[in-house]
């Protein structure tokens, strides 16, 4: 059940998401009338390198406290470590997840509303086996990008059911599969 002030500030911010001059990462506070200072950070379109940086900075610019730190998604995924650092940093200083009825949460995307400490889903979440540029090879996955590639272990830390590694494994890159309400609450994303 949410309570009439969560109400109000996930309005605020699905209008906050609705402006067309936004940046892939964008963290601003955002004052709610009854709750207070909120800490909003958006990522969308497409996770690149540079993005963990882009959110430091965000994050770093605004020191202080607030009522609520809120990670707006709608992005169409990207780069599994760029997402992985992403998500500790995340989930460090303290995030809830939202996919505003707008947005929409696909691929690489699931490892940032894995990180949050609260997870709310309006949109859609799609997951599928990340693609590799080295090529679709448990190799490649293994070595992605020079770094560490471990998604059973990171949605362990994340306290989400290694099974979502497992069962996004099975997913063509080039396949989408849209989480049903059933399944976003087997794998503790809502």
């Amino acid at each position: 059940m949410i309570s009439t002030a969560l109400r109000s500030a996930l309005a605020c911010l699905i209008a906050l998401c609705s402006t067309t001059a936004l940046a892939k990462v964008e963290v601003e506070p955002v004052k709610h009338p009854s709750i207070g200072l909120i800490l909003v950070a958006k990522v969308s379109e497409e996770i690149s390198p540079g993005d963990y940086e882009a959110l430091l900075k965000g994050l770093r610019a605004n020191p202080g406290k607030f009522a609520q730190k809120i990670l707006m998604l709608d992005s169409i995924g990207g780069a599994v470590p760029e997402a992985i650092r992403m998500g500790r940093l995340l989930r460090e200083t303290g995030f809830d997840a939202l996919v505003p009825s707008t947005g929409v949460c696909q691929g690489t995307c699931v490892y940032l509303l894995a990180a949050g400490h609260k997870k709310t889903v309006k949109g859609y979440v799609g997951i599928h086996r990340p693609y590799f540029p080295q090529g679709d090879s448990a190799m490649a996955a293994r070595n992605y990008s020079g770094a560490h590639y471990n998604a059973a272990a990171y949605f362990r830390e994340m306290n989400i059911p290694a099974s979502l590694a497992d069962d996004m494994q099975r997913i063509e890159p080039s396949k989408m599969r849209v989480l049903s309400h059933q399944e976003l609450a087997r794998y503790r994303l809502n």
